[in-house]
């Protein structure tokens, strides 16, 4: 049994945003149960339990019928937690790895059959930075054979710095969390106008999820909203929305409600037609959901 506290709201609002028919979760994790997934030995955290079920009932509960599971940090290169939550709902749920640099072709081939659509990196001071910014458009060259894609979680300080490589990628790129923009700072920032450039190229793609992390308010993180709203006003059809449960890492000691973060969509995408494309059209574009 795991013993540690979980990082995520039990008992979550009823969103009052009704979400679109098809509308996908394209950011979440699996955490466990460790008694049958361990965490990767030297893990940087260790959560509680966030299983598959619970998620699933919170996806049922505020309307996701489609999902990209995304592999966390604390389990490694060892995929088979989120494998185990795809295969739970077959088709409907797809997923992104983390596997290393040097993984093998036959390896690359093995979980885009399973599934997967990306493989992701992280360039946070709280994680280990697995493949130098350099080698993002080698690797990247790799993975256009097998149908998969980028996908980067980096400090917004290192954006500019990051921009070449990604710029030079032959497959799309989808940047984390709206780049991890801190919201206090303001919309003139350096950061921000960094990641509007990098957008500019059209394989690059941006997840306006992490309000709550961008926010340095209370919720609802208004302060945040208006930075995902300019992202999908400005790129419409190159966005996309996670929930990011269970909120690992998260600022604070009170986790985020589910609820609360999907009534921001309101505001991120103010229109039927933004929301549509955002929550339904770009993710079966890019994931190639079964239709």
């Amino acid at each position: 049994m795991n013993s540690a506290s979980i990082t995520f709201d039990p008992a979550p609002s009823q969103p009052a945003l009704v979400l679109p028919e098809g509308a996908t979760d394209t950011h979440c994790h699996v955490f466990g149960p460790t008694d049958r997934f361990a965490f990767a030995e030297g893990a940087k955290f260790r959560p509680g339990d966030a299983p598959k079920e619970t998620l699933f009932a919170l996806h049922d509960r505020i309307g996701i019928d489609r999902c990209v599971v995304v592999q966390s940090g604390c389990h490694g290169f060892d995929n088979s937690v989120t494998l185990d939550a795809m295969l739970a709902r077959p088709g409907r749920y797809l997923g992104v790895a983390l596997l290393p640099r040097d993984v093998s072709d036959a390896e690359l081939q093995r979980h885009a059959g399973l599934g997967f659509r990306a493989v992701r990196f992280n360039y946070m001071a709280h994680l280990a930075a697995e493949l130098p910014i350099g080698e993002i458009p080698a690797f990247a060259s790799r993975l256009a054979g097998f149908g998969l894609h980028l996908q980067l979680h980096m400090e917004s300080g290192l954006i500019a710095e990051m921009a070449p490589a990604i710029a030079s990628s032959p497959v799309p790129v989808v940047i984390d969390h709206m780049g991890r923009i801190d919201a206090s700072e303001g919309r003139d920032q350096k950061a921000f106008a960094a990641l509007m450039k990098l957008l500019e190229h059209d394989h690059v793609w941006v997840k306006v999820s992490g309000c709550e992390r961008a926010s340095r308010q209370d919720a609802p993180y208004a302060d945040a909203v208006p930075f995902a709203a300019r992202l999908v006003e400005t790129y419409p059809d190159r966005v996309l929305w996670g929930t990011d449960w269970p909120h690992p890492n998260f600022r604070v000691d009170t986790p985020p409600d589910d609820g609360v973060l999907v009534d921001l969509l309101s505001g991120i995408a103010p229109t039927p037609a933004l929301l549509q494309a955002l929550l339904v059209d770009n993710p079966m574009r890019l994931y190639r959901f079964e239709a």
